[in-house]
């Protein structure tokens, strides 16, 4: 058995939707995890803030636009059939509940629940569609199994004998069909995995089934060595070793959520990202045994990055002072992406300045403060042990003509960052694929 998980663009439309449906079943028997269809959690989320603010006006026109998209997509998908009938009766249930809700008390409680209405439409259309078809196809509620502990983390015990159980009530299935992102939270509440978290939830339900393989279907043909966005003739890496892909997702690499890779990576289970649009195309490989060649297999680069520099006469000599200054971080719970430290200085990076003036004033006590705006991190990864030759040239020489504020190497064996201006990212990127893969 196999875990297949589509993300929204693969299922925004109702050609998409059938596209999918023939993937699906031509792997046969598997579970599949499904995304909200494109566009639809923006609208959640907006129908939400319109709520916070009191409009409750807004928050009725955004749940009427997106009734009617709906609607064409059924229209679209299944005709007129008493398929079609089931499917508007299980819409008109979930938009009319998404009418409930007023801003009298609206909280984040309530705003979780809005947000969950987005994967339970498009798993009812799918399987209204397969079913249609001639599938037996069966729904396992992601609300009946998956859950989070205290501290947002999977509950993977409880998670492994409830998804077990339900499996088991299946036999027949020719798909099971569940929802990606949405879960319940330690007081049972309606939560979710955060965005991407679709990626997480296949990847949570391949550890605990020990499955063979967990795919997620995009559209793009794998993990690219550039961004395509801003570099040309970038092409996929056909294998990445668990940490290089993890790397790569938090600095960057929108086709992976950061998260996705852990619980496959402990239970070593592969996970393949493949292209909904371009099925037969190799895609990329993720496992424990991608080859350890020397080389670097891609770069990502992060956005809005914050640099911060700390300098004080009387870090010289001194113990204590990195305590100081990262207890300072940690107080407001702002976590710290890059380090470097010379003897009387320390520069570090964030991506999150919404506590950053407190933070300032802070460290203003322990030293002067100087803050960069506007920066991107930008890495290399891959197999880049210390004992490997030649990388750390070839990145430095390739950004000769770009100025950078700082760089990190050695906190892991597959990462050398550097920290650019955002108006020198295009120009950084283009120069690493030139130097590095052309």
């Amino acid at each position: 058995m196999q875990v297949l998980k589509f993300g929204g663009t693969s299922v925004g439309t109702a050609e998409r939707i059938k596209n999918v449906a023939r993937l699906i079943v031509e792997r046969g028997r598997n579970i599949v995890v499904l995304s909200a269809m494109s566009g639809t959690t923006n609208s959640l989320v907006e129908i939400a803030d319109y709520l916070y603010k009191g409009n409750s006006r807004g928050a009725m026109e955004t749940i009427f636009a997106l009734e009617s998209k709906y609607a064409d997509t059924v229209r679209q998908l299944l005709g007129d059939d008493d398929y079609a009938a089931e499917a508007r009766t299980v819409l008109r249930g979930i938009f009319n509940f998404l009418r409930t809700f007023t801003p009298e008390g609206f909280d984040t409680v309530r705003e979780k629940e809005i947000l969950a209405q987005g994967e339970l439409m498009s798993t009812t259309l799918m399987s209204l569609y397969l079913r249609q078809s001639g599938y037996i196809c069966d729904v396992l509620p992601a609300l009946d199994y998956m859950s989070t502990d205290a501290d947002g983390e999977p509950r993977m015990e409880s998670i492994e004998r409830k998804l077990k159980a339900m499996v088991q009530r299946h036999p027949e299935a020719d798909v099971l069909l569940t929802q990606g992102y949405i879960c319940r939270n330690h007081l049972g509440d309606v939560d979710n995995l955060r965005r991407g978290g679709s990626d997480y939830t296949a990847s949570i339900i391949g550890a605990v089934l020990e499955v063979e393989e967990v795919q997620i279907w995009t559209d793009i043909d794998g993990m690219h060595n550039n961004d395509p966005r801003y570099v040309d003739n970038t092409s996929p890496v056909h294998e990445l070793h668990f940490d290089e892909a993890a790397e790569l997702a938090y600095f960057g690499a929108k086709i992976l959520h950061p998260t996705c890779v852990l619980p496959a990576k402990l239970h070593n289970i592969p996970v393949r990202l493949l292209n909904t649009l371009e099925p037969t195309a190799e895609g990329t490989m993720i496992h424990s045994a991608a080859p350890a060649d020397g080389k670097i297999k891609a770069i990502a680069a992060k956005d809005g990055i914050i640099a911060v520099k700390v300098r004080s006469g009387r870090m010289l000599m001194a113990y204590g002072f990195l305590h100081q200054v990262f207890e300072t971080f940690e107080r407001y719970r702002t976590p710290v992406d890059m380090v470097a430290t010379s003897e009387v200085c320390v520069s570090l990076t964030i991506d999150n300045d919404q506590y950053l003036r407190p933070i300032v004033d802070d460290l203003k006590k322990f030293g002067t403060v100087s803050v960069d705006r506007d920066m991107v991190i930008i890495c290399a990864v891959g197999d880049l042990d210390w004992h490997n030759c030649g990388f750390q040239a070839d990145v430095l020489n390739a950004l000769r003509d770009v100025p950078v504020r700082m760089i990190s190497f050695g906190g892991s064996n597959y990462n050398i960052s550097v920290l650019v201006h955002a108006a020198d990212k295009k120009r950084a990127l283009n120069a690493l694929s030139a130097a590095l893969f052309q």
